[in-house]
């Protein structure tokens, strides 16, 4: 299995704060969720 890079796919340094990485997830998720973008 090819190791995937979270951090980059977050767009977050992998110095980022737990605060950081649920903001930037949660970021993502809301973009790319299907009851926003039907």
């Amino acid at each position: 299995m090819e190791y995937k890079d979270y951090y980059k796919t977050l767009g977050i340094e992998k110095t980022a704060t737990p605060e950081q990485v649920k903001k930037a997830y949660r970021k993502l998720a809301r973009q790319y969720h299907p009851d926003v973008n039907p």
